[in-house]
């Protein structure tokens, strides 16, 4: 949207830069004992990889040298670092010793790269390629973040497993249960849980759900539920070169909420789905089994658009600490499948009907009343929402993708 140069740079054994606050002694290490001091230890000056006050101590330390350059916290993440000046401006987003750094010039970045250099010991890894695992592309317009190398990994892993293409990740008509015999490879399951939730949080979004119901059977998965991660798996074969894709438009931030309502194999409770979406691609998006019963659709949709108004409020204080942000913010647009919801989140009068969501009321139309967002009616077929509360047949998920900026 801004134009502005990304670049990337890695810090070399990151933790051990860290100092100890506390007095931490170790033994001597094999090899470097020194003669006639056997019986003695070292004292720890500095952290070391394995100490629990590693990743503290290197953030800390971090954070002391970045804030003395003029930089200044982001107050929504204390690991984004943003400074302007009359020249140019640069902001560093920190993940344990990867960062990012994104700039309105070359002249800002390269400064910033210089400086840190001279307090740590950098790899200046130029123009962002590939971070976390995620493949950065870079194309006329914009950005697309791809894991189709993970997502190949993952399925050679998995190949034992027979995985035939699926057109969904999620097949409605079955049924799942929990497993009341015994399970079926535990520790195989759990894993593959995991390695899926990685792509889902990363750059897949349309298979959340899918990776949400089925994380519910981690304990004791049988064989309908292995049969379920295969059909998953299946879908990410068949569309492994979709990557989430961003423009210079629209340039506004814009939320949808759904909830689905509660079934039986589901302990009689519905599932919450929320996602946003910034210069056509989705930015921030969950799946969630609701924790509390309740007693109408209207009511599992309530507890949904709350869970919706919450990030919304969360990325507006993310967004307008960042100075290329426009000032004022304007309310953020939420869109809404459910009329009911709606009327109810307008309405001042309070129904002590619905007491066990009296506080998410009371939250939501605080934010309305405070501008920081805007409730907006849409139909289910264009709601983005959707494929992440139940499993939909293909030409949704085809036309969902492509709205979250799947392509």
């Amino acid at each position: 949207i801004h134009g502005l140069h990304v670049h990337q740079m890695d810090v070399k054994t990151a933790f051990l830069n860290g100092d100890l606050d506390e007095e931490v002694y170790m033994e001597q290490p094999e090899g470097f004992v020194m003669t006639g001091n056997e019986n003695k230890v070292c004292k720890l000056i500095k952290s070391l990889y394995g100490l629990k006050q590693a990743p503290k101590q290197w953030h800390e330390k971090f954070d002391s040298v970045i804030l003395s350059n003029g930089f200044k916290h982001n107050n929504a993440d204390k690991c984004i670092y943003s400074k302007f000046t009359e020249r140019y401006g640069v902001i560093i987003c920190l993940y344990v010793d990867d960062m990012l750094i994104f700039g309105t010039n070359m002249e800002g970045i390269n400064e910033t790269k210089k400086y840190l250099t001279s307090c740590f010991k950098m790899k200046d890894l130029n123009e962002v390629d590939t971070i976390l695992g995620i493949k950065v592309k870079k194309y006329d317009g914009g950005y697309a973040l791809c894991q189709s190398h993970y997502i190949e990994n993952l399925i050679f892993k998995y190949k034992h497993l027979n995985i035939k293409e699926a057109s969904s990740p999620y097949d409605s008509s079955v049924k799942i249960f929990e497993n009341s015999e015994r399970a079926i490879a535990q520790l195989e399951y759990a894993s593959v849980i995991g390695s899926l939730m990685y792509a889902m949080h990363c750059t897949r979004p349309d298979i959340s759900y899918a990776v949400c119901k089925l994380s519910r059977y981690t304990s004791n998965p049988g064989f309908a539920h292995w049969k379920a991660v295969g059909r998953v798996l299946g879908y990410l074969k068949r569309t492994i070169k979709l990557g989430l894709h961003y423009g210079n438009f629209p340039a506004v931030l814009e939320g949808y909420s759904d909830a689905s309502g509660a079934t039986p194999e589901n302990d009689n409770k519905g599932t919450t789905g929320w996602i946003f979406t910034l210069g056509g691609g989705a930015i921030s998006w969950a799946s969630k089994k609701q924790t509390v019963i309740t007693h109408s659709t209207m009511e599992a949709e309530f507890i949904a658009l709350d869970a919706l108004a919450s990030e919304a409020e969360w990325l507006r204080n993310l967004l307008t600490e960042i100075e290329l942000w426009p000032q004022p913010s304007s309310a953020i647009s939420v869109y809404c499948d459910s009329e009911a919801t709606m009327s109810r989140a307008y309405n001042k009068i309070y129904n002590g009907k619905s007491r066990h969501i009296s506080l998410r009321h009371a939250y939501v139309r605080e934010l309305i009343m405070n501008g920081v967002i805007t409730i907006i009616y849409v139909r289910s077929k264009k709601n983005l929402a959707d494929p992440l509360t139940k499993g939909l047949p293909r030409e949704m998920i085809k036309t969902t993708s492509w709205g979250m900026g799947l392509k």
